[in-house]
C-alpha cells in the first residue's frame, strides 16, 4: 500500500492521469487489505472470553428478523464474499438509523 500511496503521489505531482488510473487498483486492493486485516484482528477473541459463540440478545434478534437465522447469515454472506478478490472476506455493517 505506501508503494502504490508514493508512485500515486509521484503520478499526481506529473500531472500522469494514465499512471494514476493505474496505480488506483493498487491502492483499492491493498487499502483494502489493511482495513480487512485490522477490522479482523481486532474481532477474534478466545471462547474463553466470548469468541466463537453464536450471537445473543439484541443481535441474535436482529440476525433473526433480517436474515432468518444465523445459518441463513452465515450462508448469504458466504455467497457473497467467495467472489470478492483476495481473501473472500466481507463485512457486514449496521446503521443505527434503519
Amino acid at each position: 500500500l505506501n508503494k502504490a500511496l508514493d508512485q500515486y503521489a509521484e503520478a499526481q505531482k506529473n500531472n500522469d492521469l494514465a499512471a494514476m488510473i493505474a496505480i488506483d487498483q493498487a491502492i483499492k486492493f491493498n487499502g483494502g487489505g489493511n482495513v480487512n486485516h485490522s477490522i479482523f484482528w481486532t474481532n477474534l477473541a478466545p471462547k474463553n472470553k466470548g469468541g466463537g459463540k453464536a450471537p445473543e440478545g439484541d443481535l441474535q434478534a436482529a440476525i433473526a428478523k433480517d436474515f432468518g437465522s444465523l445459518e441463513k447469515l452465515i450462508e448469504q454472506m458466504s455467497a457473497q464474499a467467495t467472489g470478492l478478490q483476495g481473501s473472500g472476506w466481507a463485512w457486514l455493517g449496521y446503521n443505527k438509523s434503519n
